[in-house]
């Protein structure tokens, strides 16, 4: 029996032992897992959303629903009546603050009444400590008028005013009559045609980054441009975008969707291009009196576009001589005014340029905080865009017009170079002929022909600039890091 008792003890030694070992093994492994996340902790975290300022408020009008409406029984309430009994909660909290602050008055008041009671029988010692006080009193005084000349001084730079017995609608008047503040033609953000890039994550498993699409374009000039410029709450709350610059090969639509901004606001379009200010308000003055003008009408009728063509000539690096419009005029003073802004000025500056990699990328990257390069249509844009603006010029789609091979063909074009070419085949004459003689491919290869398109070697140096920029650098590390 005790032989039997100490085999068996042998085989549950032998047991927890293989058990330990099993475990240690285990560890290891799991150790060197952890190892390797370890070493990953240490690396730089791939692209995270900053925290929304937008969530406490919707988190308690959530709560306040499920309080007090979601359970709530309004089948009697047909005509939509107050509650008497909510508002009397609602100003319950306005007339408890309201006496609070006039019973702090009363405590206050009695504090000093107990104080002086006991300097009073203190006597002399308080005597003292009155006189005392004069003299702190009278050094508190002269110090107080010392540093109140300085902040006199201060306040008198800060809160001077060039125009401060003008009116406003003096001011109006005069930036309309230089020219300055320009009207627009109405366009909605969704007359910019364009569609869905459908290859975009094919091309990235290629390792191929794609460009964007006139759709993703005309999402980021509504999310930067509109959206935010559309409610001073909002405003005030976002990311505060100042300043967008819009760069792109000719007949991409820059300028419109500068209007369609203006359009979708309802905004102040102020042009401050340096052909358009050329010859108006000369010299350094002029140009101090010129740029109050427009920061104090566009702060006081928001919301205000300011819109400057030809962006990189005002950071340009080498100024043509047959050029006399003196692009650096604003150079100095631009990223001081964007700088300056609050995010309760809903003042935005949209820049617009063809030839972006002529300017100084530095200078650039400090004025305009969101760069958006337009590229040429993909196909999927050029097949939209034909069949849209065919429709809209009156024409007609027939089984004789094969749309798809004329969106291929018409690879490198913009959408005004297809405009042009619509435009060029519809003519009146055209029109009343469609019911005899329907549309045909080859009607619009002529006019496209005419015109010289977009090659990739522009494509490119666009590409070039962007990867440049602050935006494109960051763009890069980010991709970087997803491939590693």
């Amino acid at each position: 029996k005790v032989a039997r008792v100490r085999k068996k003890k042998g085989k549950k030694g032998k047991k927890k032992k293989g058990e330990k070992k099993e475990k240690k093994k285990k560890g290891k492994k799991k150790g060197g897992k952890g190892g390797k996340d370890g070493g990953g902790g240490d690396e730089e975290e791939g692209f995270k959303m900053v925290p929304s300022m937008f969530i406490p408020g919707i988190e308690e009008a959530s709560s306040n629903y499920e309080d007090i409406w979601k359970h709530r029984d309004e089948a009697d309430n047909f005509q939509q009546k107050y509650d008497a009994e909510l508002i009397k909660e609602l100003k319950r909290g306005e007339v408890e603050s309201e006496i609070r602050v006039q019973v702090d008055d009363l405590m206050r008041q009695e504090l000093k009444n107990l104080k002086a009671a006991i300097e009073r029988d203190k006597g002399k010692k308080g005597k003292k400590g009155k006189k005392s006080g004069k003299k702190k009193g009278k050094k508190g005084k002269k110090k107080g008028k010392k540093s109140g000349k300085g902040k006199k001084g201060k306040k008198g730079k800060k809160a001077k005013d060039l125009t401060a017995g003008k009116t406003i609608e003096s001011l109006y008047e005069e930036l309309v009559k230089e020219g300055i503040l320009v009207q627009y033609p109405k366009v909605k953000i969704s007359d910019y045609m364009g569609e869905y890039s459908y290859l975009g994550t094919t091309l990235r498993q290629a390792n191929i980054e794609p460009m964007p699409s006139l759709s993703d374009v005309r999402r980021v000039i509504t999310e930067y441009g509109i959206l935010p410029m559309g409610s001073q709450t909002v405003h005030e709350t976002a990311p505060h975008v100042k300043s967008i610059m819009i760069a792109g090969p000719h007949g991409t639509g820059k300028r419109m969707l500068v209007n369609a901004i203006c359009s979708e606001l309802g905004a102040n379009l102020i042009d401050l291009t340096a052909e358009n200010i050329c010859g108006r308000y000369p010299g350094k003055a002029g140009l101090t009196m010129l740029l109050h003008l427009v920061m104090k009408v566009g702060k006081l009728l928001q919301p205000t576009v300011i819109y400057i063509g030809n962006a990189e000539k005002t950071f340009i690096k080498k100024v043509p001589k047959n050029d006399m419009s003196d692009p650096k005029r604003l150079k100095k003073e631009l990223p001081k005014i964007i700088k300056k802004m609050a995010p309760e000025d809903r003042i935005l500056f949209v820049g617009t340029s063809l030839t972006p990699w002529d300017a100084d990328v530095k200078g650039l990257c400090q004025c305009y905080q969101k760069i958006v390069l337009i590229p040429r249509p993909d196909y999927a844009s050029r097949y939209l865009l034909f069949k849209e603006l065919i429709l809209r010029n009156g024409g007609r789609l027939a089984p004789t017009l094969d749309l798809s091979s004329l969106a291929k063909i018409s690879d490198g074009y913009t959408p005004g170079h297809i405009i042009t070419a619509v435009k060029h085949v519809l003519t009146e004459r055209r029109v009343q002929q469609l019911h005899r003689k329907p549309l045909t491919a080859l009607e619009f290869v002529t006019p496209l022909a005419r015109i010289d398109p977009i090659y990739k070697e522009e494509e490119e140096q666009f590409k070039a600039f962007y990867d440049k920029t602050t935006m494109g650098k960051k763009r890069q590390m980010l991709l970087k890091g997803d491939e590693e």
